[in-house]
Formats: C-alpha cells, structure tokens, sequence
C-alpha cells in the first residue's frame, strides 16, 4: 500500500479533518466577534415564528439579510437560537457536520470508502460551515431518505424527505428514490401523515392562521427569490448560470435547461433489472445529489457540499482500476469546485474567471454528465449482482 493510499485511509486523521476544519473556521468567527449573518437570520426566524411577526423580506436584526426557509424549521433552530449566540452558532455547524457524517456512513460501502468521501468533502463542508449554512443537513435529509428506502423504513424515509421539503425545497429530490421502495403503498401513506404532521408543527408554537399565512409568503417569497437568482449575483452557480455567463446569453430560461436535464436524469429508471444492485443504486444517489445543486439557479458557493458528497460517492463507486478521465474530472473538481472559494486559489483568477462566469459549477457538470453517461452504459457483472442479492 502506498503512502498516499495510507494518508487516504488514515481515519484518525481524515476525522480530524473533517471535524477539525469546521470548528476551526466557527470558532474562529466567535473569538474574532464576526459570526456569519446566516445564524442571526435563522435565529430570528425562529424568534419571528413564535412572536408572530413577518418572517419574509429585509430584517434589521440581522443587516437586511432574508429568510427563505418553512416555518418547521423554527423547531430545528429552537435548540440553537435559545443558546448565547457563541455557544449556539458552534453547536449549530458541528450538529451540521456530525449529521452528514452519520448519513455518509450508513451508506452501503466499505469502512476506507465512506472516509475517502468525508476526506473528499472535509473543505468544502469547512466552506459551508464558515457561511453557517443549513445545506450539510440539507444533504444529510437527501441520503438517509435512500438509506432509508433501502433498509425498508419507509415511514422514516417519508418523515426526512417531507422535513427537508418544508425547510428547503431542495428535500423534495428524495422522491426520485421512490422506486426502491418495497412497500410503496406504506411509503405514500406515510408522506401524506409527514406532511400533515409537519403543516401543523409549526402551529404549537404560534397560532394556525399566522403558520398558514407563512406558508403562503414562503411560496412568493421563493418565486421572487428565484427571479433574482438570474444575474451578477454570488448565486445562480449552475448549469444554466454557466450557460448564461460563458456565452453572455442572460436571457436563457431555466426550462431550456431544466428539462432536458431531468429526461437525462430519468435514464435511471429504464435499466429495471438493476434496481436492487448497490453500486446501480448508489450512481442514482450520485446524480441526485448533484442534480438538485447544478440545475438550480439558487445554488451558490456554501450549497456545493451537497454536490460534493455526491461526486464523492460517485468517485468511490467506479469500477477499479479508475481512468485518467476519472481523475481528471475529480482533481478539476477539487481545484475549481472545492478549492477556488479559498485562499489556497489565486485571487485573480477567482475574482475574474471563477466566480463571474460561475465556473464552479463546471466539474459538477461535467461528472453528473458522466454519471448519466454510466447510468446508460455500464454493465454490472454477476459477481454484482450476486453480492447484491446476498445483502438484501
């Protein structure tokens, strides 16, 4: 075993690394007093939903920033908001980062294979811990509604893709592991329960008709949200922004894209005869996880974790030995991708290349384009499908 190979599989180490850099870049921010504005933006969320005061639209307690989030998630910040803003803001990131690190690891994979994924995503969590963002737990909801499809617990399955939903609407995407579902009738079921239950959460600590007047503002205020997107802004890092800034073709829809976008992504679905093998299941985690993050025009930097778990999870489930396309496509992501949002990345060229022409978007691209590309391909040996048989 190589050095390099040792270094990788170190998972002491990797651990470290993974936990380390998001404590650091938090607890940083406590000492030095600049804690992000995103934590004061949920807190007061959470503050507005029990005092009943409008939830959408420029807030003076934190700087004007917005709030684009359901009313459920005032219950998860309640823990964190009630706390000192120092203690409550780290406890926030690690919960962040120790949720995905659980999900990752129920993943069905090898011990050294989950930690290349968690050393492979240690920067770019410290990226989104360092913009105390939601999207660690956002991803978190992804992957344990397919490790729950997988382990037969549909109900639970139901619960965290109706929960991530009605916090971020990107938890919506779990329903594209439906079909691996072995009692779908329960599993419908129980998404009607979740999503009665989680409408009227919210009601317990404020009053039904403010809760149901949310709702309806959450729903504009994502629409106007979503306009504002298209433009110079430090969002809209996808497919379709990447269009619109290489070519200067601003007036692209995000349907020409879209569209075509979710036909590539349903390829899936064809190949029946291998929905139960583990690697065939995991590329559909993959392309999940990177679809929801590259065909939106919300997505910005911080959001990319999402995507980078599942280019991760992709690189650990090619077949040995990898190609040098392969490598390629994982170093350009770890170069633009992970490491241009730092200052390991040359500021010009960020500032002048990377971020006005959303080029971080563009490895993600370009691997969940191979992943379609292996979704309609490759073949899966008997020596597969056998193991796959044998673990269900």
């Amino acid at each position: 075993m190589s050095k390099l190979t040792k270094l990788v599989h170190n998972k002491p180490l990797v651990l470290t690394l993974y936990f380390g850099l998001s404590l650091f870049a938090v607890v940083k921010s406590v000492i030095l007093n600049h804690i992000h504005n995103n934590y004061f933006v949920y807190k007061y969320g959470f503050l507005n939903v029990i005092h009943q005061l409008p939830t959408f639209g420029p807030q003076p307690q934190h700087y004007n920033d917005l709030y684009h989030y359901g009313p459920v998630f005032a219950f998860l910040m309640a823990p964190f908001a009630l706390l000192p803003d120092g203690l409550g803001v780290i406890l926030w990131v690690m919960f962040n980062a120790w949720a995905l690190y659980i999900a990752i690891k129920l993943l069905p994979l090898k011990e050294n294979q989950y930690i290349v994924i968690l050393l492979i995503c240690a920067h770019e969590l410290m990226t989104s811990s360092s913009n105390v963002e939601i999207n660690p737990l956002i991803g978190t909801l992804i992957i344990l509604s397919f490790v729950f499809i997988r382990d037969k617990k549909d109900f639970w399955a139901a619960f965290v893709i109706i929960l991530g939903t009605f916090i971020k609407l990107y938890g919506i995407v779990g329903l594209a592991f439906f079909f691996l579902s072995k009692d779908k009738l329960k599993f419908i079921l129980s998404l009607l329960f979740w999503s009665v239950v989680l409408f009227v959460l919210p009601m317990l600590i404020s009053s039904p008709s403010y809760i149901i007047q949310t709702y309806r503002d959450w729903y504009g205020d994502l629409v106007s949200k979503n306009l504002s997107n298209i433009g110079p802004s430090l969002q809209d890092i996808s497919a379709m922004g990447l269009i619109r800034h290489l070519f200067n073709y601003r007036q692209l829809s995000n349907l020409t894209v879209l569209i075509p976008g979710i036909l590539l992504f349903s390829f899936w679905y064809f190949r029946t005869k291998y929905f139960k093998v583990i690697p065939y299941q995991l590329l559909l985690l993959a392309s999940t996880l990177i679809f929801v993050i590259i065909f939106s025009s919300s997505s910005e930097s911080p959001t990319y974790i999402i995507a980078i778990v599942g280019v991760g999870i992709w690189f650990m489930n090619l077949e040995r030995p990898v190609t040098p396309l392969e490598i390629f496509l994982l170093v350009l992501a770890l170069i633009l991708t992970i490491l241009s949002p730092s200052d390991l990345f040359p500021r010009y060229l960020r500032d002048h290349y990377i971020v006005p022409y959303k080029l971080k978007a563009l490895p993600c691209v370009l691997i969940w384009l191979k992943i379609i590309y292996e979704i309609a391909t490759r073949k899966f040996d008997q020596k597969s499908l056998a193991k796959t048989e044998a673990s269900q």
